[in-house]
């Protein structure tokens, strides 16, 4: 049994930002930090005082974390990016409304003072004496102090305070791992309602010293406990007035905080089978539970349940067979071929989910190179007449402006070429689709063609397909390249447009250039020629694709398992060393990463031959590196056992905060079973005679900071967790009881209804009474759990507003 806690976010929009640039402009982007760790930043928005970002994000973290801050900053190439302000929400606000926030959010001053992070770690005592009483404070050690200096570290100091008397410890230079192991006394007067005061400082020559947080202590209680000790979270300095808001703008969020208790598998076991027996029978099934789950479930939770229901039928090897039911009950009740799989239905989003799941790296391959080719070019590309701005293109020629006739002409053929490659592209990637994809789309299309056989409609069972691939899948990534991971940054104004006129070419392609769709915008006819030939090419690829046996697809799945799983590659920089003493040097070399369910492995190009760097078997951590060590604040180290049981550490450079925390949470997310994983671990490097973060000169020193290996980023390729999909379809079933209730009862009381037949035990062969069963079995292992029963849905979300 094990509590889950995850963080939704969605970053959308700023608004009325301070100008920081000379032109009266900003840069803005987000850093998001859990606990000052920063583990996402969203992509720049250049010369805006108002940007869009409509990032999400889902982070899985330690159900003890305190809060979460969004920053925004405005980029700066030259100098120090700007700090403009803050928005941050504490655990227990997000806890009280499970809902979430939604909503604007002024923007706050960063106050020095309050950003603070780190423990300390005290001994308390009351000593008793002959005469009087004393109070004995022991300073031990403190770790994750915040850096102050520019270097990443800070010179840390403890001042303790009690009843006017103050004491101070040692400075430790350069370190936010301190070790003072130091005791200080003061005398304790009978009935003194004076606080104790524990506060952390960062010593600096020449300007005054920075405040690391404090902790303040009740004598009264400590005198009545007589002794303290542990770890103590180090809290800001709220004594000073609050200064008022300042015009900093406001950032739009939605933030929801999840936390599940997980139950041991078995618990599950009822549910998932009786769900799989459900998707086994198909439209056989007496009591239809599939279609019961839709009909109860929300619109604005229906992505949700999708994605988990999608993920609990992979993890059971019935994704396949879930989708089919799915295409049956919306085939059943669509009498019009032009609005198939055109709502927001649970088959049209569980399909999303789908496609995201399984295809997004034969996405990558697919359309990649062309998006790619629109980033580099950068052309100015336009076909609406009313929208084409000469002075944007430049001059050709010798120094002619052009004319709107060729802006537009122009911008035809880069538009034709764009498409033209990416159909070409599509057609020749039939191998490469995965089987489990294909398979899918061979049973939609046959169940299309089996629901609409006439000639009129032989085109139907092609758009159904489209309207997923294309419509869904391939046009979304296209106008959004950075919220599928095609591009690292968002598109500027010029680069939008062209990717929004592509998207739009290849949904007209999707739709098989009906006349509907080219009588919405008759300035894309420039673009026909192409369409129409893209129209043929595209149900040649469908025809290929969706022509696969059930041998082949059994094959393509018996050899895919026989390799271990692709979870993450690219390139990464290692960490090398070269001579001994003080001849010793240090670089880092570009190499080809890739992670599998089995080993972290290195090549020089992608396309070299592999050598294995650790057996994911041996990985007993990955963690981040202090800035310090070596100058950037993008370097992890993961810490693994050689073949000869030695303890080994690799530290790799990523390029950016968004790499780092993708390649931490794929290894944690593979490694997070494996025997032996740490505790602790030492932020810094061991250099000379000892360890840059806590100077402690013993090698195999245990570490002198907490392990992070429960924090990760969601990614669509994450490993299935059955546990946790039961438990997400638990509760939301739960929230809906008392709806599938009554349609029990008015099924039980039709006039066709059937006795309710026992099965072996006394167990109702019934399909919905037994689900109704299992999900009481469930509520009952969840109140005889220490964390007691799953709150249910709350009702509403709470707002910020401006």
């Amino acid at each position: 049994m094990a509590k889950r806690s995850s963080l939704f976010i969605r970053i959308v929009e700023g608004k009325n930002l301070p100008a920081k640039d000379i032109t009266g402009s900003s840069d803005p982007y987000c850093i998001v930090k859990v606990d000052h760790e920063p583990i996402i930043r969203t992509a720049t928005v250049w010369k805006t005082l108002c940007p869009f970002w409509g990032e999400e994000y889902q982070v899985h973290l330690l159900p003890t974390f305190h809060s979460v801050a969004f920053y925004v900053m405005d980029e700066d190439a030259l100098s120090r990016d700007d700090v403009i302000g803050k928005v941050c929400l504490t655990r227990d606000t997000l806890a009280t409304h499970p809902k979430g926030f939604s909503g604007w959010a002024h923007l706050t001053e960063v106050d020095p003072d309050e950003e603070v992070q780190g423990e300390i770690h005290l001994r308390l005592e009351v000593v008793l004496g002959t005469r009087a009483c004393r109070l004995r404070c022991s300073v031990l050690e403190a770790r994750d102090l915040a850096p102050k200096d520019r270097n990443g570290a800070s010179d840390p100091f403890v001042r303790v305070r009690y009843n006017g008397r103050t004491q101070e410890t040692s400075i430790v230079k350069k370190s936010r791992y301190p070790r003072w192991n130091e005791t200080f006394e003061f005398e304790l007067e009978e009935g003194a309602a004076e606080a104790l005061c524990v506060e952390a400082w960062d010593w600096d020559l020449v300007s005054r010293n920075d405040f690391l947080g404090k902790v303040v202590f009740n004598v009264q209680r400590l005198r009545a406990a007589q002794q303290e000790e542990g770890w103590f979270r180090l809290q800001p300095d709220q004594s000073k007035s609050r200064r008022e808001e300042g015009n900093l703008g406001s950032l739009q969020l939605e933030v929801r905080l999840r936390d599940e208790m997980v139950l041991p598998s078995g618990c599950y076991q009822p549910l998932v089978q009786l769900l799989c027996h459900e998707v086994k029978l198909g439209t056989q099934s007496p009591g239809q539970l599939i279609l019961l789950i839709e009909e109860t479930t929300s619109t604005e939770c229906r992505q949700d349940v999708a994605t988990t229901l999608l993920k609990l039928f992979l993890g059971q090897g019935l994704a396949k067979d879930f989708l089919d039911l799915l295409f049956q009950l919306e085939l059943g009740r669509t009498s019009e071929a032009n609005t198939l799989f055109r709502s927001n239905s649970l088959a049209s989003k569980s399909m999303e989910s789908f496609l995201k799941v399984a295809g997004m790296r034969y996405l990558h391959g697919v359309l990649g190179p062309i998006i790619d080719r629109v980033f580099e070019e950068k052309k100015y590309v336009e076909l609406d007449p009313s929208k084409v701005e000469v002075k944007d293109v430049g001059c050709s020629g010798l120094h002619r402006p052009q004319t709107e006739a060729e802006v537009l002409e122009q911008s035809a053929q880069t538009l034709r070429a764009h498409l033209g490659a990416l159909l070409s592209s599509l057609s020749r990637s039939v191998r490469a689709c995965p089987a489990v994809v294909r398979a899918t789309f061979r049973q939609l299309f046959r169940r299309v063609r089996e629901r609409f056989p006439s000639a009129q409609d032989e085109n139907v069972p092609f758009i159904a397909v489209t309207s997923f691939l294309c419509l869904r899948f391939i046009s979304p990534a296209i106008m959004a390249p950075k919220l599928f991971h095609l591009r690292e940054r968002h598109a500027d104004a010029r680069t939008s447009r062209t990717l929004l006129l592509l998207a739009k070419a290849v949904q007209n392609v999707g739709n098989m250039d009906t006349p509907a769709s080219r009588a919405k915008e008759a300035w894309m006819e420039p673009l026909q020629p192409t369409v129409r030939q893209g129209v043929a090419q595209l149900k040649d690829f469908i025809t290929k694709l969706v022509d696969i046996q059930e041998k082949e697809e059994l094959d393509l799945q018996r050899a895919l398992s026989l390799q271990a799983p692709l979870v993450k590659e690219g390139p990464l920089f290692i960490h090398k060393t070269k001579g001994k003493g003080p001849l010793m040097s240090s670089s880092f070399k570009k190499l080809h990463f890739s992670l599998t369910t089995e080993a972290l492995s290195f090549a020089k190009t992608p396309s070299s031959k592999k050598s294995t760097l650790i057996k994911l078997a041996h990985l007993r951590a990955a963690e981040k590196v202090e800035e310090k060590s070596f100058g950037s604040s993008h370097v992890m180290q993961v810490i693994y056992t050689d073949d000869a049981g030695r303890s080994q550490t690799a530290y790799l450079q990523c390029k950016c905060v968004n790499e780092l925390n993708q390649w931490l949470s794929a290894l944690r997310k593979v490694s997070i079973n494996n025997t032996g994983l740490l505790g602790s671990y030492h932020p810094g490097v061991f250099r000379g005679d000892k360890w840059s973060c806590c100077h402690q000169r013993d090698k195999t020193d245990l570490g002198c900071d907490k392990t992070r290996s429960r924090v990760t980023l969601q990614e669509w390729n994450d490993p299935l967790d059955h546990d946790l999909e039961a438990q997400l379809i638990y509760r939301h079933l739960l929230g809906v009881e008392a709806t599938l209730r009554e349609k029990h009862r008015q099924l039980s009381a039709g006039p066709e209804a059937a006795p309710v037949l026992t099965g072996p035990g006394g167990a109702p062969e019934d399909p919905v009474a037994q689900l109704l069963q299992v999900l009481q079995d469930l509520r009952e292992a969840h109140r005889s759990s220490p964390a007691g029963s799953p709150p249910l849905e709350p009702s509403r979300v709470l707002e910020l507003q401006t």
